[in-house]
C-alpha cells in the first residue's frame, strides 16, 4: 500500500491521468494510504469528524467504534464544528505556465494538488468555491457541499489557462471584498513580483478574519536550478532574454531564492499565516499534510 501511495502522490505519474477527477482522486486516495502507513495513523479519522475527549464532555457523546480501533476517545463532532467554507484562489499569470523538465507545469502542479483539496473538503461537506485572477478577477464560483460542486470545480479548473500579467495585491484585495463570511483561503501562486506588495494583499485578507493557507509554488528548476553552460533566460511574462553563464551564477541564485522565500515565511509566521513553499518535483503529501493540519486547527 505504501508504494502504491508514493506513486500516486509523484507529478510524473499524475501528468498521465488526463481526467482531472482521477487525477485528484489518485493524490487523495494515495495520501490517506501514506497517512495509514506512517505515524499520522488515524489522524484522517480525527480530522474527518471527530475531537478528543476532554474533561467535562458527555460521556454518552464518545465514539466507541473509533476507541475500539485507536484506543483513544474520541468525541463525534456535530455539523456545526466541522463545517468550514474554503476557496481555492489560483494565480492565473503567465509565468504559471513554465516547466523546464518536470511532467507538470507550475499551474498543472496547482491545478492537481487544488483538485485534491476540493475532493478532500467536498467528502468533509465541507462548502469549497473557487477564484482565478491575473490583474483582477477573472473567474470565480460560489462555495458549495453538494457532490456536483466538485464536477463545477473540476470543469472550471480544466478551462483555465495561464497567460499575461498578474496584479498579486490588487486581486487578493477584491477577493477580501468579494468574502463575506470567514473563510479558509488557500492560495497557489508562486508569488513572483514586489513581496511587500503581494504581503500587503495576504494581510488585508488575514485582517478580514479569513485562515490562510499559501502554496507558493515553484518550477523545480527555479528552486534548484540545474543548469550549466551559457544558460539564455527568458521573462515569461515580458519575454525579456538575457544571456548568463549557469555556473557563475548558482550560488548567488540558489541565495536569493533562499532570501525570496524566507521573505515570504518570516512575515506569514508573524501574520498567522500557514505558509507552503513546493516545486513541482515535489510530492503532494507535504502539502496536503499542511491542509490537514490547518483546517484542523481552525475546527
Amino acid at each position: 500500500m505504501a508504494g502504491t501511495a508514493e506513486k500516486y502522490l509523484k507529478p510524473e505519474v499524475i501528468r498521465q491521468v488526463s481526467r482531472l477527477d482521477l487525477r485528484a482522486k489518485f493524490i487523495v486516495e494515495g495520501f490517506i494510504a501514506g497517512l495509514h502507513a506512517s505515524p499520522f495513523h488515524g489522524f484522517s479519522v480525527e480530522f474527518s469528524e471527530h475531537r478528543k475527549y476532554t474533561a467535562g464532555d458527555n460521556i454518552a457523546d464518545v465514539d466507541w467504534n473509533v476507541y475500539a480501533k485507536t484506543d483513544r476517545f474520541y468525541i463525534k463532532k456535530f455539523q456545526a464544528e466541522t463545517n468550514l467554507t474554503g476557496y481555492l484562489v489560483m494565480d492565473l499569470s503567465g509565468s504559471m505556465g513554465y516547466t523546464y523538465r518536470q511532467e507538470l507545469t507550475k499551474f498543472e502542479y496547482s491545478i492537481s494538488l487544488a483538485a485534491a483539496l476540493g475532493y478532500l473538503m467536498i467528502h468533509q461537506q465541507d462548502p469549497v468555491g473557487l477564484i482565478a485572477f491575473d490583474q483582477k478577477v477573472a473567474q470565480s464560483l460560489a462555495p458549495g457541499s453538494k457532490r456536483s460542486q466538485l464536477g463545477n470545480i473540476l470543469s472550471l479548473l480544466a478551462r483555465l489557462k495561464p497567460e499575461g500579467t498578474t496584479e498579486i495585491e490588487a486581486s487578493l484585495h477584491q477577493v477580501a471584498s468579494m468574502l463575506r463570511h470567514r473563510s479558509l483561503v488557500m492560495i497557489f501562486s508562486d508569488l513572483l513580483g514586489d513581496p511587500e506588495s503581494i504581503l500587503r494583499g495576504l494581510h488585508r485578507l488575514r485582517f478580514a478574519g479569513h485562515d490562510l493557507i499559501v502554496f507558493h509554488i515553484l518550477d523545480e528548476a527555479e528552486a534548484q536550478f540545474p543548469f550549466q553552460g551559457m544558460l539564455r533566460l527568458e521573462d515569461n511574462e515580458t519575454h525579456e532574454i538575457i544571456e548568463v553563464d549557469a555556473e557563475a551564477i548558482k550560488a548567488d541564485y540558489l541565495e536569493e531564492v533562499a532570501q525570496f522565500r524566507a521573505t515570504y515565511r518570516t512575515d506569514c509566521v508573524r501574520a498567522r499565516i500557514d505558509y507552503v513553499p513546493l516545486h513541482t518535483g515535489m510530492p503532494f503529501d507535504k502539502a496536503l499534510m499542511s491542509y490537514l493540519l490547518t483546517r484542523q486547527a481552525r475546527a
